[in-house]
């Protein structure tokens, strides 16, 4: 008889900018959903048949009338969308915070998407309230549906973070109907949000994340024996946490969805976060990783191993038609930039970003500049290593200052690297690397050099742990030539300055403020990890 062979899953297992995630099976076929904030598309989707192997499958919001981000805050957009299947057909609530981090109010509405396949089309979106954040649906073995959400209170003598709310939902007319009701308020280790209800043995447990998206973060697990409870929390305390253990390589650990395999096996899907240096940061942001879950006899989920999150865990056996590893995908090539790539805010569009305009090349035209909540001319990809680069080259002929085109490195509007041909007031052309921190623009030494009036430029971003270092070269020239300083990466995280929640990306850009949206055209884009 063949032994049979135990398989192993690496955490996390979507490196770089996936935070939140939502996991469903539907047959055989296992999904996520993840977080994607004011990147566009919304609400990134992975794909995978042994949960060790997962390929990105698209994304559900494609349409600027499903997601409308122009004017969104940084770290607005799209927040921790859920994902569900249910009587063949899969379906996406999702967040569209409009802002968040100005005075005691948040502008957060909540919308449905359905959709067939989970490679769409998805459907326009059906509003559903703005009572707050992480909308979840249930699914009740009668047919009924819920959703759920977390509760924002502005009122300054209570708790902002105001507890779960549930509402019965009628598919057929797209309408709450009913009361909204307070179901739980969490454990008392603050900041209850993320909920998901799952049924089991009689019992309605509520899966919740706690503490904050930070080093305090956890997963935590009440029950009740109706939807509407009493909840009582788990005697055996949080479900997963890291805030006890500080040298742990997976920090942040919370906010998770469960999925139950076809053997009957458990696994939690949950975020997590890879710091580095003396300050912790985390340049690569909140990742994806899986943990095993069983039950005790008394019916209470644990996390295989204790509530620590594992950086391997098993996974049973590999399937015979399991995905090959994902791909880089190619850029430029075909009729769009490939899986790999979001713009900031807005979709892509011929009138901005073509790859038709000159066949084999990326032509952007220039507009808002960085920091702008509009219309930048900015497509990006994440950095999933803390050792990789960026390679790119670029023809772009600017007559003024005010007009810039190149490669960056970019976190936000406030926190970014950029290192950019532009002209001088003689319309000499130079390469300029601008420093972004904390919304102020600085000139690192040995940041500035004169270019010939024309030719092509390479550019090329390295990350080396806790270091950024750029450099360039020009049409004939063998060798590359530093452009400042090595930089501080750590900049590029969640922990630098404000609180926020995105990751880093490799961007290329062009703005001009003249009103002529001057076009660079771009080539051979590489991304390697070392």
């Amino acid at each position: 008889m063949k032994e049979k062979t135990e398989h192993w899953v690496e955490n996390p297992v979507l490196r770089g900018f996936h935070p939140d995630p939502s996991i469903v099976r539907a047959g055989a076929d296992y999904y996520v959903a993840t977080s994607t904030f004011e990147w566009f598309p919304g609400a990134r989707l992975h794909h995978s048949r042994d949960l060790r192997q997962w390929r990105a499958a698209g994304w559900a919001l494609t349409r600027r009338g499903q997601l409308d981000l122009e004017g969104n805050a940084d770290s607005g957009g799209v927040w921790a969308p859920c994902l569900s299947w249910s009587g063949g057909r899969f379906y996406l609530v999702y967040t569209d915070v409009k802002q968040w981090n100005r005075g005691p109010y948040k502008v957060a509405h909540n919308y449905v998407v359905t959709a067939e396949r989970a490679a769409g089309p998805w459907s326009d979106p059906v509003y559903l309230h703005s009572r707050g954040f992480d909308p979840s649906l249930f699914h009740d073995t009668d047919g009924r549906k819920y959703l759920l959400a977390m509760v924002w209170d502005h009122r300054p003598e209570r708790e902002r973070f105001g507890g779960i709310v549930a509402t019965e939902w009628d598919e057929a007319t797209g309408c709450l109907r009913g009361k909204t009701r307070l179901i739980y308020r969490g454990t008392g280790w603050g900041r209850v949000e993320g909920p998901h209800i799952y049924r089991r043995g009689g019992w309605y447990y509520l899966l919740t994340a706690e503490g904050g998206t930070g080093y305090g973060h956890r997963c935590s697990v009440a029950r009740a024996r109706s939807l509407w409870g009493p909840y009582e929390d788990s005697p055996h305390g949080p479900l997963l946490t890291a805030h006890d253990a500080p040298d742990h390589p997976l920090q942040k650990a919370g906010h998770g969805s469960l999925v139950e395999t076809p053997e009957g096996a458990w696994y939690l899907a949950h975020l997590c976060a890879r710091p580095r240096g003396p300050e912790r940061r985390c340049v690569l942001g909140r990742e994806t990783a899986l943990q095993r879950v069983e039950w005790t006899n008394e019916g209470w989920p644990f996390v295989e191993g204790g509530p620590l999150p594992a950086v391997r865990i098993r996974a049973g056996a590999a399937a015979a038609d399991g995905l090959p590893a994902a791909e880089a995908a190619p850029f430029p090539g075909g009729t769009d930039l490939g899986l790999d790539w979001q713009s900031l805010r807005r979709p892509v569009e011929e009138s901005w970003c073509s790859l038709r305009a000159r066949p084999g090349w990326l032509r952007l035209f220039g507009e808002e500049p960085p920091g702008s909540p509009f219309r930048q001319s900015l497509v990006g990809r994440r950095v999933q290593s803390w050792h990789c680069s960026a390679e790119v080259r670029m023809e772009f002929s600017p007559t003024e200052f005010q007009q810039e085109a190149g490669l960056g490195a970019y976190y936000d509007g406030a926190h970014c690297y950029f290192a950019g041909v532009t002209a001088e007031d003689d319309g000499s052309r130079w390469i300029r690397l601008t420093a972004v921190m904390g919304g102020a623009a600085v000139l690192p030494d040995g940041g500035r050099r004169r270019l010939a009036e024309s030719g092509a430029v390479d550019l090329r971003g390295t990350l080396s742990g806790e270091t950024l270092r750029f450099h360039y070269r020009e049409t004939g020239a063998e060798d590359w030539t530093p452009l400042g300083p090595e930089l501080d990466a750590t900049v590029l995280s969640d922990d630098y300055g404000a609180l926020t929640f995105t990751g880093a990306f490799w961007v290329l850009g062009a703005h001009d403020a003249t009103g002529r949206r001057a076009p660079a055209d771009f080539k051979d884009f590489m991304y390697e990890e070392q």
